[in-house]
């Protein structure tokens, strides 16, 4: 294993990190001057900080292993992707935490003052899970918040997808990282230069960016939270500035732009690619694509035709009447942000009818697509571990007929069939684990507050990086409230299925360690 050159790498990277977070300084410094906004003193101090702590510190872990032999093998692309988040997590988490530190005297006053809060805010952010431990989002410094949605930015693409785009020095080992974090089984139709795959995936992602930014301020949303919003629809983390979420605008507009968004967003970032080179045919022939819409269509439908007749509590806490045109918005928004893991609100739908969430649930577990910056199982996952069911069924009555496992035009081979299953097999493991635990720690407490729609759903919200969940974790809930070891939990959860469970369950087995 090849310690100094993932120490090096991890050096390097945070001081990008530094880098990014020093400018987020400046920049608001700037700006706010400018804009005749207040200036949080001890927000800028916190960014200030922080960012030069992690300049030192990554500063000196690059300089002393800079003489490491430049391979990265398999087992040291694993252990670089699991500790860059792990340790990205920690170092973002870090302003947070000195701000509250000398913002709050005395007795706690807020969730900041604990490191293990900010650092499930971190995670959150990273993992573009969008579950926040903050109860009045609006009272944190703009800047603080403009770093909260940049982290989920940043996390959206995939901070090594990032780091192999605008790094050069990882070389061929670039590749292996590449298959690592990338979401979902290896995307069809991308070059084989990683970098340049990269680039082109960071061009794209900033393009959307952009036309995000501009249509939102066209719908009528301020700039600074515009801007917010666009890293965080892009990303699918959820992450907004306002403690309603998008509810908080009442506007139909801003809805509508959003939701096209996120749909973009939960596509395989392939069919952009295969956009750009004028494949239109190819791209609706995909299944995968033709899938995702289709549960998107459906999913709407249903939930829409269960809130029928019904009114509907907004996040903003104002009711609507039983009209078919709150359920439509609402229906459709909240289906389109749960299947693409986003986690937007702008109704509280932990009230509706069970049909409405049990489809919600079914969603949250499937997310988006393969290749996408959604989280979830992956639709192409569903649709092969289906296929592969089916094959099986037909196996029973007809043992032999031979007949290939097929996705679109694709034959499945047995290892991604097996690939598959084990995926989908490990993620109903870690969301029962993760709940059993949730429960066990905050029995713990002894005050009942948790019961079990709200350890499960938070467990399945955490894992497939969705944030909101049912009940005490719900659309207009928070996880403030938890004890610090099931924030703990539910940060590894965040992890888990950001980086598709195992590129951090290889850590824990003595074999990743001692392999050759």
């Amino acid at each position: 294993m090849n310690f100094r050159f993932v120490i090096n790498q991890l050096g390097l990277l945070l001081l990008v990190l530094s880098a990014v977070l020093l400018v987020v300084d400046v920049l608001f410094f700037l700006t706010e001057s400018l804009l005749d906004h207040d200036v949080d003193p001890k927000a800028r101090a916190a960014l200030f900080v922080s960012g030069l702590l992690g300049g030192l510190v990554g500063g000196g872990l690059w300089r002393f292993t800079r003489s490491a032999p430049r391979q990265l093998g398999r087992r040291e692309a694993m252990l670089l992707v699991a500790m860059s988040w792990l340790v990205g997590a920690a170092f973002a988490a870090l302003p947070f935490y000195l701000w509250a530190q000398l913002q709050f005297t005395g007795a706690a006053q807020h969730p900041f003052e604990s490191y293990v809060d900010c650092y499930f805010e971190a995670m959150s952010g990273l993992s573009t899970t969008g579950a926040t431990v903050l109860a009045d989002i609006e009272a944190v410094p703009r800047s603080l918040l403009f770093w909260r949605a940049f982290t989920q930015w940043i996390g959206g693409l995939g901070i090594v997808v990032v780091f192999v785009a605008v790094l050069p020095s990882l070389g061929v080992g670039g590749k292996r990282l590449f298959r690592v974090e990338a979401p979902g089984p290896t995307p069809e139709g991308l070059q084989p230069q990683i970098r340049q795959t990269a680039r082109v995936l960071l061009f794209i992602y900033l393009g959307l960016t952009a036309a995000e930014i501009l249509a939102l301020r066209v719908a009528g949303m301020p700039i600074f939270d515009a801007m917010c919003h666009t890293f965080t629809t892009l990303a699918t983390g959820g992450f907004s500035t306002r403690n309603a979420s998008i509810g908080a605008y009442d506007s139909q507009a801003i809805d509508v732009v959003v939701i096209v968004f996120m749909i973009l967003a939960g596509v395989n970032f392939a069919m952009y690619f295969a956009l750009l080179r004028r494949k239109h045919q190819s791209i609706w022939k995909d299944p995968e694509l033709r899938t995702y819409v289709a549960i998107l269509v459906i999913g709407s439908a249903l939930i829409t035709l269960s809130l029928a007749g019904q009114p509907i509590v907004t996040t903003a806490g104002e009711t609507t009447g039983p009209a078919a045109a709150p359920a439509i918005r609402h229906g459709i928004f909240t289906a389109v942000s749960v299947a693409t893991t986003t986690g937007y609100c702008t109704a509280d739908f932990d009230a509706w009818p069970f049909l409405a969430k049990a489809v919600l649930i079914l969603m949250m577990f499937i997310g988006g697509s393969a290749g996408s910056t959604a989280g979830g199982v992956k639709v192409i996952r569903i649709w092969i571990a289906f296929k592969v069911l089916l094959s099986e069924i037909e196996r029973v009555f007809r043992p032999q007929v031979v007949r290939p496992v097929r996705v679109g035009s694709a034959v499945i081979d047995d290892e991604l069939k097996l690939a598959t299953i084990a995926y989908v097999l490990g993620i109903v493991l870690l969301f029962t684990v993760g709940s059993a635990a949730v429960m066990v720690l905050e029995q713990w407490k002894g005050d009942g507050t948790c019961d079990y729609t709200t350890a499960a759903s938070a467990s399945l919200a955490c894992l497939c990086t969705i944030g909101p969940g049912l009940a005490k974790v719900g659309a207009v809930e928070n996880y403030g409230w938890l004890t610090p070891y099931s924030k703990l939990v539910l940060s590894l959860l965040m992890a888990l299925g950001r980086l598709e469970v195992f590129a951090i369950i290889v850590l824990f087995t003595p074999r990743f360690w001692r392999g050759a």
